[in-house]
């Protein structure tokens, strides 16, 4: 099986640093491809999930959310074009949420926080474990992107949507993916 892999809240400030590159050349066996995004991997190598969360928890000197994703999962969402009808521009960012796993319940969506009118982040779907959203480019919009977390109750990492499609590229070059 490949795999995507999503560390959470690495290489934060001066927090829980890791040196990604390093990483997927420590994990060469499995294939393992720093995506270039903090804490993003493929894995073009068939390992199980159990193998692959330990190789990856093993590497790494903090406890941190590691969230893996089947590859197809990902070619899937990233083959569709949800911010079509979503507004764009400089001061728009497109952004995914990766989730530990399904949430239990799902908001009215779509969701536009602080408020409809004045919103700062808005999330325009859910599928699955992907949060899709934007956000405007304002200091105040990060602190909402927190509060998807404790809405949902589950464990998230976001990740631009370009970095989605980079991942989709990635994949699409490597062969016989599952």
């Amino acid at each position: 099986m490949r795999w995507v892999v999503f560390l959470r809240a690495v290489n934060v400030g001066s927090a829980n640093r890791c040196r990604p590159a390093e990483i997927a050349r420590q994990l060469s066996k499995f294939g393992m491809i720093n995506v270039g995004a903090v804490g993003t991997f493929v894995v073009r190598e068939d390992v199980t999930e159990s193998t692959l969360r330990a190789a990856i928890a093993k590497k790494l000197s903090f406890e941190c959310e590691i969230m893996i994703v089947h590859a197809g999962d990902i070619i899937r969402l990233a083959k569709q074009n949800p911010f079509s009808e979503q507004p764009s521009g400089s001061d728009i960012t497109r952004f995914v949420n990766v989730l530990h796993k399904p949430p239990r319940s799902l908001p009215a969506l779509p969701l536009s926080l602080p408020s409809d009118d004045d919103w700062l982040l808005r999330i325009i779907a859910i599928q699955d474990r992907f949060v899709l959203g934007i956000y405007r480019r304002e200091m105040k919009a990060t602190g909402y992107l927190g509060k998807i977390e404790r809405l949902l109750g589950v464990p998230a990492t976001t990740r631009n949507w370009n970095t989605i499609q980079k991942i989709r590229s990635v994949l699409e070059n490597s062969s016989s993916i599952s």
